[in-house]
């Protein structure tokens, strides 16, 4: 939290989700105040989330967001479509000299109660009005349970963002995932995630050697005791195609290996 919403005052440093809702008419909603971004499948809750690391793309888009939203739900369910004005990239609050409005769309499909398929959108301009360039993001994934044990999700970015305020040239950067998830029983599951990132013109990952291209694979095993309880362990190796990992030991270097675990309880 405290990395996350740092950019926040302290007391909304706290918050991570107040909002409120009103039917408008019939499947019209109307709602307003901090909500879970509407980009990317991956939550900040870990135990929410087929692995216990988010993606690198998930790492770098909104986990948060606030402003007010307008929604429809088809009478089958199957179609959801938002619209939203929202403060900012990650943002509850704007900062001094932050004046200009941003936007955001979602439209999810559901063409059965085992498939998602969503794409999502954000408009809008990054840092003060005196220096704001305009920036625009692309979120689209599928996620498909294709039996009781075996499901697949893959997802793909794309951002574009002026070079600066007086230069209209678009940077751009993407990112695609694949992760495929077996439960072995109804208390033990496996996740595989594959993803690649590339920021070449550095607008989100500021890398120290050159331009930020990753390529990663996780292993994720997780083990639930007793209900509510669950236990996760995670290998990731990631690679890029130069040394911006630091290593405590070499400096940097072009690979990281790493290890992670968790426990956790819900009530």
């Amino acid at each position: 939290m405290h990395d996350n919403l740092s950019a926040e005052p302290t007391l909304l440093q706290n918050i991570f989700e107040a909002n409120l809702g009103f039917k408008i008419y019939k499947n019209w909603w109307f709602d307003i105040g901090v909500f879970p971004s509407h980009i990317g499948f991956e939550s900040a809750i870990s135990k929410d989330c087929w692995n216990l690391t988010r993606s690198i793309c998930a790492e770098n888009t909104p986990y948060y967001e606030s402003g007010a939203k307008i929604s429809y739900n088809t009478k089958n369910q199957k179609w959801l479509f938002s619209g939203m004005y929202l403060n900012g990239w990650q943002r509850i609050q704007k900062n001094p000299g932050y004046t200009l409005p941003s936007f955001g769309t979602q439209i999810v499909y559901k063409p059965s109660a085992n498939a998602t398929i969503n794409h999502s959108t954000f408009l809008g301009y990054i840092n003060p009005d005196s220096t704001a360039v305009l920036r625009l993001y692309n979120n689209i994934y599928f996620v498909y349970q294709v039996t009781n044990t075996f499901g697949i999700t893959m997802g793909f970015d794309y951002g574009q963002q002026q070079h600066s305020k007086k230069d209209p040239t678009l940077n751009f950067w993407f990112s695609n995932v694949l992760i495929l998830k077996y439960n072995l029983t109804k208390k033990a599951s496996f996740a595989f995630r594959s993803e690649y990132y590339s920021d070449p013109n550095q607008v989100i990952i500021q890398s120290p050697n050159g331009d930020f291209n990753v390529f990663g694979n996780s292993i994720n095993f997780d083990f639930i005791p007793q209900e509510n309880f669950l236990v996760r362990i995670e290998g990731r190796y990631l690679k890029a195609n130069n040394d911006v990992f630091l290593s405590p030991v070499k400096g940097f270097k072009n690979n990281n290996t790493f290890f992670s675990t968790s426990v956790s309880y819900q009530f």
